[in-house]
């Protein structure tokens, strides 16, 4: 605790260990922070950890697996234990998958609700409570470009980043005269694994849009919560991508976004086992 007996406040970044998370705790440990590394990979919190040594204040890691039954309740109890409380909440894990949702794997896809909906809704409703009582503090959600559209070929994870946007924004709303910030960063594609682990790389659509850097992700994040800002959109091409959805009429939109995340030799969405190219691609060509 601190010389008054009061815990001492810190950064928690859930999903810590690389990618935008990573970066955020290192701007975080430059401004003075108190940082908890949280993430399911205790090899990799212990080297995002050393690389923080020398700039933080503190830093405290938990390997945790955020779908795990009981998995917030862990986190508040480590931050307790440590005497410390959780001032700005940093919502950086989740996932998505590229294909068809009919042929996808459901477990896969439901772990998707689960992480990127279901636990930062938890740690976020968990945490706040606190930070209003403090008058203090808030919550950075890591939301997406894609959560301005549907997102064909990656429903359920456009779907999701559009639920982590619309509850930030809400959120923000709601506690704008209590001294706590709830702030959803929107950032076009970032030049980070999760592009491989989901197999947008492998996606037209991800390779016409230029890359950001997690750490100009980071910097324009942690400048945008401080600001009090409800949406941080870091990036030009991001911007530009975001009035392009506003403009275009669903219509045109979801078939052109359809086109540049399928690929030709994806299996089909209708589930028959064949490839796209020679199942329902030869059909639409062939319909009057």
């Amino acid at each position: 605790m601190n010389g008054n007996g009061i815990p001492r406040p810190a950064v928690v970044v859930v999903g810590a260990s690389r990618g935008i998370g990573k970066a955020i705790a290192e701007v975080a440990a430059r401004d003075g922070a108190t940082v908890v590394l949280v993430a399911r990979s205790p090899d990799a919190l212990a080297a995002a950890a050393a690389d923080l040594e020398n700039t933080a204040r503190s830093v405290f890691t938990l390997a945790l697996d955020l779908m795990a039954e009981g998995a917030a309740r862990r986190l508040e109890t480590f931050l307790s234990e440590n005497d410390l409380v959780c001032d700005v909440l940093v919502n950086s894990a989740g996932y998505g998958l590229r294909g068809g949702a009919a042929v996808m794997p459901l477990d896969e896809q439901l772990g998707i609700v689960d992480l990127n909906i279901r636990a930062l809704t938890e740690l976020t409703l968990r945490f706040l409570p606190g930070m209003v009582a403090r008058g203090r503090g808030g919550v950075i959600n890591l939301g997406s470009v894609a959560s301005f559209t549907p997102g064909p070929f990656m429903a359920l994870y456009y779907a999701s980043k559009g639920f982590v946007r619309s509850f930030s924004e809400a959120l923000h709303e709601e506690l704008h005269r209590t001294g706590v910030t709830v702030t959803c960063v929107a950032p076009g594609p970032v030049s980070t694994e999760f592009l491989e682990r989901s197999g947008a790389n492998r996606a037209a659509l991800f390779k016409v849009l230029p890359k950001l850097d997690s750490e100009y992700v980071a910097e324009c994040a942690w400048r945008g919560f401080k600001k009090r800002r409800r949406l941080v959109i870091p990036g030009l091409s991001s911007k530009l991508a975001i009035a392009l959805t506003a403009l275009v009429p669903s219509a045109m939109l979801l078939p052109l976004i359809a086109r540049l995340q399928r690929r030709s030799k994806d299996p089909c969405p209708c589930g028959s086992g064949k490839a796209y190219i020679a199942c329902c691609a030869v059909r639409r060509r062939s319909t009057p």
